[in-house]
């Protein structure tokens, strides 16, 4: 699986790989994503296949302007009009009713769609040289931590992707927030854009994160997981004989009498934590320790996303 620096012969070439029936792992301003061109069932199924995914998931398509909007989507629904206004381009993910023309397979066979239209410049370059939506999932194996950085794609999914854009690490380390509209918005995953901005846009959200049938992506009581136990706990509580086998994951402050800490974000920065979070369970579940502990989180604000991600980590979602 080549790995390739994200330069515009890159892009063109991991653009033709699309156009040929291949999937291509990008990043985007959220998680690194792996993609398939919306149209093509069985370049979809290879996306499913190489994440281990149900198929009852539902994936997000990308695009890049209204014009491929317009492709995917039968209508806007007017406050999604106004947050589609406020947010796009940018990590919010909008669940409108679909064009029969997208295929079943990418929306776990509901009649409606998730799309979005990423703002990160290597992901509009790939969707503009590809000319067609592209049905988009982290590019992670399935339940398991996102990918924040292309090495994280590569350690994950090995050859089964056929080409990785390394973009660096995203910039908001965390997923889109997703709103549907069944009829009145209903928040589904907490993510990159805080419920308090959706809010001051179009007022009050209802609330729906854990459904019986997954509606959108990251719903599922058990998701975004390491490999090592997690726990949410006061690490100050945790006895001295576990701290010497367990990794510790905090905001701002290092504690002493772990084998390791990771912190994110030392002044105590929401935006900081957030594109920190995923990077540092990373590092925490590649050292072989018997379990990471983890602070707990505010839900406001951004904390409401890392605290989303934390409780389905640990399989309480």
């Amino acid at each position: 699986m080549p790995l390739l620096p994200a330069t515009p012969e890159s892009i063109e070439r991991a653009a033709q790989r699309l156009r040929d029936g291949g999937i291509v792992a990008f990043p985007t301003e959220s998680v690194y994503g792996l993609g398939a061109v919306v149209w093509n069932t069985a370049a979809v199924a290879r996306v499913f296949e190489a994440k281990r995914r149900p198929s009852f998931d539902p994936l997000i398509v990308h695009v890049l302007d209204r014009r491929m909007l317009a492709e995917v989507a039968a209508e806007i629904p007017p406050a999604a009009e106004t947050l589609a206004e406020r947010f796009w381009p940018g990590p919010l993910t909008l669940i409108v009713r679909k064009r029969s023309a997208v295929p079943g397979l990418v929306t776990a066979g509901l009649e409606t769609v998730a799309v979005r239209m990423p703002s990160h410049p290597v992901a509009r370059a790939l969707l503009e040289s590809v000319g067609e939506p592209l049905a988009a999932p982290s590019a992670n194996a399935f339940g398991y931590l996102s990918p924040t950085r292309a090495q994280h794609v590569t350690r994950a999914l090995g050859d089964a992707v056929d080409l990785v854009l390394d973009g660096g690490p995203t910039p908001w380390g965390i997923e889109s927030t997703i709103v549907a509209f069944a009829p009145e918005p209903t928040l589904l995953r907490p993510g990159a854009v805080a419920v308090e901005e959706i809010e001051a846009a179009i007022g009050p959200l209802r609330r729906d994160l854990s459904p019986d049938r997954a509606t959108a992506p990251g719903q599922l009581p058990q998701h975004y997981a390491p490999r090592t136990p997690i726990h949410v706990a006061d690490l100050t509580r945790v006895p001295a004989a576990e701290r010497l086998r367990s990794g510790a994951l905090t905001l701002r402050e290092p504690l002493a009498g772990y084998a390791a800490v990771r912190v994110l974000s030392a002044a105590g920065d929401m935006r900081e934590a957030a594109a920190r979070f995923f990077d540092a369970l990373h590092e925490l579940d590649a050292l072989g320790l018997d379990r990471i502990y983890a602070e707990p989180i505010e839900e406001r604000g951004l904390g409401l996303a890392i605290a989303d991600r934390l409780r389905r980590a640990q399989g309480l979602g």
